[in-house]
């Protein structure tokens, strides 16, 4: 076997600014458009539940895309390939920009959808094969940056476009952006050598993929909205999800040149070490997703001040990303430092479990640091294992398959968020509906102090009483609200200690470090 060649100096880093800036952007993009939803709405004349068609067709070409990004890799040459889902993506953002209808703007966000999931694995094979076996953490480092920075700066900058400019600026900024990755992309991304171009193309396990994955996604998606399984829309795609998906297993394990090799999952720790990714898909987003909502609705933040407050925990992440690089290189155990991420991320989310109507970013800070610095103890372990000891088009299939669950995760922790705090919340509210009384004795002091209140104010009496009571309902909503979120922080912090056992069962011996052995 040749010596493996690995790119130095100007030319590495060139390579690993390129790819990671294409990673940031597409992770950008799944999250920089949900706050300018409503002017996007507004806009172009949408409804409530149109417009989610914005968001939901990105996620659905997402996720079928980024399985098949090794297959299209080895298809047409990872550096076609990689340049092409460039300019995809770009040439997507600009006419997204100069959408002037809904369902021209879905149309051209599922072609963008479809260019940045081949950005996302893609780039995790480059950098990965930036880095001989002894320096792969620093790459597992960087990669983690971008999976961390972009879905923590994509409302930032999405408030801040939209509150100052307008919202066709959000895909606007991508294109110059996107021009010079193209440009680079194309001088400095390689072929992976020794990988022949396919012969044959799995057309059947594309087929199958793309119902069952964006089926299961779609439900994912637009499952809240439209009552789960009480919508006949749902049951109709559940069923599809489910045949899509099984007959893509089956296909796939029966032929020999499969679009997504599946066969890999016999290496248990790629098994362990994906079912991670999932789990860490389902507390990031699940808890990136909840915390907006709770300060919004509960505290009265603003978008742009909610994104601004992201900002330190990510810093944090940074550091840890570079202390626990360091950690791995020198062979500490990677199982001893995922456990500290987690109970890190657990102790956080209890902590904001005990919110009160009066707390504010002081409250905030420290859990968000806490939460930064274990998800870098958490994440580094888990990219390094999910790929361990695979090179080539093995470690791109693998980066595939570990990304689309990543992405999956959150789908599912954001569904079951949602599900639990719309249940919870109902329950709640009949819970503290039954004190609010006007036999109650605090209730009739409140009330008389509103209407007073009122009534000083210049309103007749009618309308002092009606805005007397408008207040107190308000003051019951958040209330509501507040115990609710609390109640969902509990939830996912008691749901994060069940990963430790998945943790133990991998295994892991002292005398070798977490590396990926590769091709560049």
């Amino acid at each position: 076997m040749p010596e493996i060649k690995y790119p130095q100096g100007i030319e590495k880093w060139l390579l690993v600014i390129t790819a990671i800036s294409c990673a940031m952007l597409e992770l950008i993009d799944t999250t920089i458009v949900n706050v300018a939803l409503r002017e996007i709405s507004g806009n172009i004349g949408a409804t409530t539940t149109e417009i989610a068609w914005v968001v939901t067709s990105y996620g659905i070409a997402n996720v079928i895309i980024i399985p098949l990004s090794s297959m299209l890799s080895n298809l047409f040459g990872r550096k076609i390939y990689f340049t092409s889902s460039v300019i995809i993506f770009t040439f997507a953002s600009l006419m997204c920009g100069l959408s002037d209808s809904l369902w021209v703007l879905v149309f051209w966000r599922f072609i963008q959808g479809i260019g940045g999931g081949g950005l996302l694995s893609t780039a995790q094979s480059i950098i990965l094969g930036a880095f001989p076996p002894k320096e792969q953490a620093t790459g597992q480092a960087i990669f983690g940056l971008g999976v961390i920075l972009g879905p923590t700066f994509g409302p930032v900058m999405g408030g801040f476009i939209t509150d100052n400019f307008s919202w066709h600026w959000i895909f606007f900024v991508n294109v110059p952006i996107g021009a010079i990755a193209a440009i680079l992309a194309s001088r400095y991304v390689t072929d992976l050598p020794g990988v022949q171009k396919l012969k044959k193309i799995d057309w059947w396990g594309i087929i199958f993929l793309v119902i069952g994955i964006g089926s299961l996604q779609f439900i994912l998606e637009e499952g809240s909205s439209e009552d789960w399984f009480e919508s006949a829309e749902i049951v109709f795609f559940f069923t599809t999800a489910v045949l899509g998906i099984v007959a893509f297993i089956v296909r796939e394990l029966s032929i020999d040149y499969p679009a997504v090799n599946l066969r890999l999952y016999k290496s248990f720790n790629l098994a362990m070490g994906n079912i991670m990714n999932f789990v860490i898909g389902m507390v990031i987003n699940g808890s990136v997703f909840i915390f907006p909502l709770f300060t919004q609705v509960a505290l009265g933040w603003t978008a742009t001040k909610q994104g601004a407050f992201m900002i330190p925990g990510a810093i944090a992440t940074s550091v840890g990303m570079i202390v626990v690089s360091r950690f791995l290189n020198k062979g500490y155990n990677p199982k001893n430092i995922m456990i500290i991420g987690l109970l890190m991320n657990s102790c956080f989310l209890f902590m904001l479990s005990f919110s009160g109507p009066d707390s504010n970013e002081t409250h905030f800070f420290w859990p968000f640091i806490l939460r930064g610095f274990g998800t870098a103890l958490m994440m580094m372990p888990i990219l390094g294992l999910a790929v361990a000891g695979l090179h080539g088009k093995d470690l791109a299939q693998a980066t595939g398959l570990s990304n689309m669950l990543r992405q999956m995760g959150g789908a599912v922790g954001i569904a079951i968020i949602n599900i639990y705090l719309n249940r919870s919340t109902a329950d709640i509210r009949g819970n503290l509906i039954g004190n609010v009384s006007n036999y109650n004795d605090a209730t009739s002091e409140r009330l008389g102090a509103f209407t007073q209140m009122f009534s000083q104010a210049g309103y007749s009496s009618d309308q002092a009483t009606q805005a007397a009571y408008s207040m107190l309902d308000g003051i019951v909503t958040k209330q509501q609200m507040l115990v609710s979120y609390n109640q969902g922080f509990g939830m996912l912090g008691f749901a994060v200690l069940f990963c430790i056992p998945i943790i133990l069962l991998i295994r892991y011996n002292k005398k070798d470090k977490i590396q990926v052995v590769n091709e560049h």
